[in-house]
């Protein structure tokens, strides 16, 4: 049995970041058992590439591990072909069988850039949802009511407005609740969106005649523009599978605020440490410099230490003495006549659209040929290389030709 010292310190580092732990006593009473719990995160593979916002779920896994419990990565292949509709207010397209293996593949490289893989033990609710079969399933399905499922947000509102609901979106929530029961977790991580998934598990445990999961929600980390939850859809992501000069400026380009929450979700230094640069910036100490600390965390646990070295010597001689990267994309366009800076823009991808590159010419973040640029009527010429930059890291090698 583990002694009220050693709990102590061990719910410090499991709490830190965390938005709900539901409930803290019966965390404790499992803890003090002394065995490894069972902890589990699933992720449904929806899309090939996992970004930071994930990693807060998978840096609390490490956390639980590092601790000495047993972790279960759980791969959702099957939920996945369901498609957990939280937030959103439209029923979302299932992908198929095939599309969600592929991602799974990915996701596995990914993820044991943070968890010991020695440790992890990755799991496919298919291994349980493919025998359970379609009696198995309605059983299920009797264990929760309609009423019940409308309590959730997303549900909720979409009935009220009358959007549809189809069924198997009902059926979600519960296979999700299954799979705690498959695997006997003693506790559950989640995003707080993830809430009344996580406890359809605890009562599903508690149907099953099994101990309830403990849950355990973290926050959604905000993306780069500090106001949006991360997405690659939205474009204000830090992919963990980028470059390490992508994660590094990145990085460098988030605000001085958010820093801070980057910091707590993400990093792995001591929180007392964390505490100490906060007392240093408000002491006059410049933010950057500890932005920098950050971002060669960050570049180091995804690729190399050496990465981290060489990608802060590329943003130091980018962005403090002005100098062009020495490798850009090369985009050749098309046009019967020079093109017009607006349009040059958006069709080699520095902008998604000609009013979005009117605003950065308007906030003075266009250059062409490190000349800042400030009339939206200019001409790109014919058949000439120019470098088209927007912001701090987008760059491109655009070429007019006829």
């Amino acid at each position: 049995m583990a002694n009220s010292v050693d709990i102590e310190q061990n719910l410090q580092w499991i709490k830190r970041g965390c938005e709900e732990l539901l409930t803290e006593p019966e965390l404790i009473e499992k803890l003090k058992t002394g065995r490894p719990l069972r902890v589990k995160a699933g992720f449904d593979p929806t899309a090939p590439d996992l970004h930071l916002g994930h990693t807060v779920l998978i840096n609390k896994m490490r956390h639980f591990q590092e601790l000495g419990h047993h972790i279960l990565f759980l791969i959702g292949d099957f939920t996945g072909m369901i498609g957990d509709p939280t937030g959103k207010n439209v029923t979302r397209p299932p992908l198929s069988r095939e599309q969600i293996l592929e991602n799974a593949k990915t996701y596995q490289e990914q993820v044991f850039k943070i968890l010991d893989p020695e440790k992890t033990e990755v799991c496919f609710n298919s291994s349980w949802f493919d025998t359970l079969g379609a009696a198995g399933m309605i059983k299920l399905a009797a264990q929760h009511t309609v009423a019940r499922m409308l309590e959730r947000d997303d549900f909720s509102k979409r009935y009220q407005n009358g959007l549809p609901i189809a069924i198997h979106e009902f059926l979600y929530p519960l296979c999700q609740g299954y799979d705690s029961v498959a695997i006997r977790a003693d506790v559950e991580l989640g995003g707080t969106d993830q809430k009344f998934n996580l406890l359809v598990g605890r009562e599903l445990q508690k149907h099953y005649g099994q101990a309830p999961q403990v849950i355990l929600t973290m926050p959604l980390l905000e993306g780069l523009d500090g106001v949006n939850k991360m997405s690659k859809s939205l474009g204000n992501y830090i992919g963990i599978s980028e470059s390490p000069k992508e994660i590094f400026g990145k990085t460098m380009s988030v605000s001085d605020e958010l820093m801070w929450r980057y910091y707590e979700l993400l990093s792995f230094r001591p929180t007392a440490e964390i505490a100490a640069f906060k007392r240093e910036v408000g002491e006059g100490r410049n933010p950057r410099d500890v932005k920098v600390l950050l971002a060669q965390e960050l570049v180091a646990r995804f690729h190399s230490q050496q990465a981290a070295e060489e990608a802060l010597t590329d943003f130091e001689m980018r962005f403090k003495q002005g100098m062009l990267p020495e490798e850009m994309p090369e985009c050749a366009l098309t046009s019967d006549a020079p093109m017009n800076i607006l349009q040059a823009l958006k069709q080699s991808g520095l902008t998604a659209s000609t009013s979005e590159a009117m605003r950065m010419i308007e906030q003075g973040a266009v250059k062409a040929d490190n000349e800042r640029v400030s009339d939206k009527a200019l001409l790109l010429p014919l058949n000439q290389a120019v470098v088209l930059q927007v912001g701090k890291r987008k760059f491109a090698r655009v070429t007019v030709n006829q």
